[in-house]
């Protein structure tokens, strides 16, 4: 009897709705369904020698056999990798409300995933990051006068780090760039349903930086060519926060990096928000001393 992979992969995945499981959890899985079969699949091969090597080679089937699993009604797949795999029957708006509420009762709200991105951007980055908090806002313009207007976290990173006393002082008389501005906004999931208005508040509220990213812990793979071609139309980037290990966090769009600061942004946001005037400062003072004070950012202890 024939092990018909595709047809075994998506019965485990019909048979576990809203389960997530990786290429190789799928092996696994086929092999427990189908031992038999699987230990044929073995023998008939000249290059199976062990059981690994047989769930390595189930694993390079499922992954080229990824547009055929997709093709069936309801199979879903994320953007991270590894991949993973899913059966769901909820709508595209159901799964960002359910992804929500799951990630309030599990401790990860969206205002809990800010400590963890500042982790990756200042361990794996070199950025000293800050947290904007909308609600310190004057609301000068009336309630929704600022939708749209904060970023969720920004950064600076030195690019003076490495540079000769010299130098340094060279580009200080002749007005140099010493740093790079970065934005942040940041969310729970993407996928068809939000994709463009998460994208453009991106967009409202970062693209005053040098570089601005939509950052989120899940990305569904449908809405993946959406973000690149308005990434790419409009200079943002995109990052996948990993939550369990910021470390691991992926870029997997580049930003591509504005030159040229937006002044009059930067003034109207400073004016509204005092956490983003106090960044603002810190960049003056860094100008002014060359020195950043590590303790004035966001850095989480942990990162020390």
């Amino acid at each position: 009897m024939a092990l018909k992979l595709v047809e075994t992969v998506v019965n485990t995945l019909k048979s576990n709705p809203e389960k997530y499981y990786t290429a190789r959890e799928l092996a696994e899985s086929a092999y427990q369904c189908k031992p038999k079969e699987c230990e044929e699949k073995k023998d008939k091969s000249q290059n199976l020698k062990t059981h690994d090597d047989l769930i390595q080679q189930l694993i390079r089937e499922i992954g080229s056999s990824t547009p055929l699993i997709k093709s069936h009604p309801n199979i879903r797949i994320t953007e991270e990798r590894p991949r993973k795999y899913y059966y769901s029957e909820k709508t595209d708006i159901e799964e960002i409300e359910e992804a929500e509420k799951t990630s309030r009762k599990n401790g990860h709200p969206e205002h809990d995933l800010y400590p963890l991105l500042c982790e990756y951007l200042y361990n794996e980055l070199d950025i000293y990051p800050k947290r904007i908090d909308e609600r310190k806002s004057s609301n000068s313009k009336g309630n929704n006068g600022n939708k749209w207007l904060h970023p969720d976290i920004v950064g600076l990173q030195n690019l003076s780090k490495d540079w000769d006393d010299d130098v340094i002082n060279c580009a200080n008389k002749h007005a140099f760039n010493k740093t790079s501005l970065w934005s942040f906004e940041v969310k729970i999931k993407i996928n068809l349903s939000n994709v463009r208005e998460y994208f453009f508040q991106t967009v409202s509220n970062s693209s005053w930086a040098n570089n601005s990213y939509l950052v989120a812990t899940e990305i569904d793979e449908k809405s993946m060519k959406e973000l690149k071609i308005l990434c790419y139309g409009h200079n943002i980037g995109l990052i996948r926060l990993n939550k369990e290990n910021p470390s691991e966090s992926q870029i997997l769009i580049p930003a591509i990096e504005n030159d040229d600061l937006d002044w009059n942004m930067i003034n109207r946001i400073s004016e509204e928000n005092p956490d983003f005037k106090e960044f603002v400062n810190r960049i003056t003072e860094f100008y002014q001393t060359g020195k950043i004070k590590e303790k004035e950012w966001d850095i989480p202890e942990r990162s020390n």
